[in-house]
């Protein structure tokens, strides 16, 4: 075998332990967010199996993943069952595929003979990490309209006709958000772009709020989860496009759920909160040979703390804001996130051209005019936005004398 692939096995069990584990006990983390939310008591009775150790509920995500294991696994006869076998093999295989090219840290300093640092990424030195991320991603869609329209299900058909919606459509300011970030970095590589933020010392979030706004608004949609889950709505369609589904298969489903927000959370974080890089703590260098393996760590342990940060923001909106409405999910994409990637675009665009002769102009530091033209167009945005579709409604009970005259009068 290469050296390449030598490297990469360990790496790839690793993130595939990590993320399986990752996802089981975040579903624990979400139900104990959702009790403090409603205040109710969460899960916290299972403990280890065979005992009476509680351990605060930490065993309740293995007696999940054993039930479901074991659980009998029905296909129905009336679905189409190689589509309906295949549906959550895809959305599983295409959200794990994602974290090739995420990076979950800088490098390591040359360890087990090697010579070189060793990167902490699957996949180093993809030039077009962020166009494999999105084609990857995209493949989401496949899953759940195989699985509704193989279930030969109505409910589960409208799921996936919502979630084809949706998806194709927040995938347009998505890549808008991104768009920006690719401009002022100059670099389609997630490894570069935390390193431009690391040597500016500057996050984009600050330099381009209002493409950060529209690419974490359109990630959470992307993701499925509240207030934009349209494609299950329990309350309206059972339980969506997996409303056939059960045992590992709908395990599958559930798993890829959790992982679409885990990497919505690693993109955010590395595209516009500056990945590893915090002040005064990791440096701004991704040469580690002068640093130490402390370094690596900290830098690993950064990055995981905002990422666990937006996964419970993520958490926090779920059980605090209520569903949209399809036509209101459709019209924030197209009637306001779309423009507002556009604009986005553009002001990116204008001030790489003449940014910094206004800069010197001005006497000002680049980055911080670059920070003050961001906030003067969201708040540009959002005005123009408000005053055009202004969210007041007359909620007063109609008098007689204004009702309007039905057909029979």
């Amino acid at each position: 075998m290469t050296p390449i692939l030598i490297e990469a096995i360990p790496k790839i069990v690793l993130v595939l332990a990590a993320l399986v584990a990752a996802a089981a006990y975040l579903v624990l983390l979400e139900r104990r967010m959702a009790a403090w939310i409603q205040d109710r008591r969460g899960p916290n009775r299972v403990g280890i199996p065979m005992t009476k150790i509680r351990l605060w509920g930490l065993g309740q995500p293995i007696a999940d993943g054993v039930k479901f294991i074991f659980k009998e696994q029905v296909t129905p006869a009336h679905v189409d069952k190689v589509l309906f076998l295949l549906a959550p093999i895809l959305i599983f295989s295409a959200a794990m595929a994602i974290f090739a090219v995420i990076p979950f840290g800088s490098v390591l300093p040359p360890a087990f003979g090697s010579e070189e640092p060793i990167p902490l990424v699957i996949a180093p030195g993809v030039d077009v990490g962020m166009i494999y991320v999105f084609a990857v991603g995209s493949l989401a869609v496949y899953g759940v309209l195989l699985g509704s329209w193989a279930s030969n299900n109505k409910y589960s058909l409208f799921g996936g006709l919502r979630s084809g919606a949706q998806l194709i459509s927040y995938e347009i300011p998505l890549g808008l958000g991104l768009l920006g970030v690719v401009l002022a970095s100059g670099s389609l590589r997630l490894d570069k772009i935390i390193l431009d933020q690391a040597e500016s010392g500057v996050w984009n979030a600050f330099t381009q709020p209002l493409g950060f706004l529209v690419f974490a608004v359109a990630a959470l949609a992307e993701a499925g989860r509240l207030p934009f889950d349209l494609p299950e709505a329990e309350q309206e369609l059972v339980g969506g496009y997996h409303t056939e589904y059960s045992g590992m298969k709908l395990m599958m489903y559930l798993v890829a759920e959790f992982l679409h927000m885990i990497a919505a959370a690693v993109l955010i974080v590395i595209l516009f909160l500056g990945g590893w890089h915090f002040w005064g703590l990791t440096g701004s260098s991704e040469d580690i040979a002068d640093a130490s393996w402390w370094t690596a760590f900290v830098r690993v342990a950064v990055l995981m703390t905002k990422v666990m940060g937006m996964i419970l923001f993520f958490m926090l909106a779920r059980w605090s804001w209520p569903r949209f409405r399809f036509d209101q999910l459709m019209n924030i994409a197209w009637k306001v996130m779309l423009p507002w990637g556009v604009v986005n675009v553009a002001v990116v665009a204008v001030w790489i051209e003449y940014g910094d002769r206004w800069a010197r102009a001005l006497d000002l530091p680049n980055k911080l005019l670059m920070a003050a033209v961001g906030a003067a167009a969201l708040g540009v945005c959002w005005l123009l936005t408000t005053l055009a579709d202004p969210t007041v409604a007359d909620n007063r009970p109609v008098r007689n004398d204004q009702r309007p005259m039905t057909n029979d009068e």
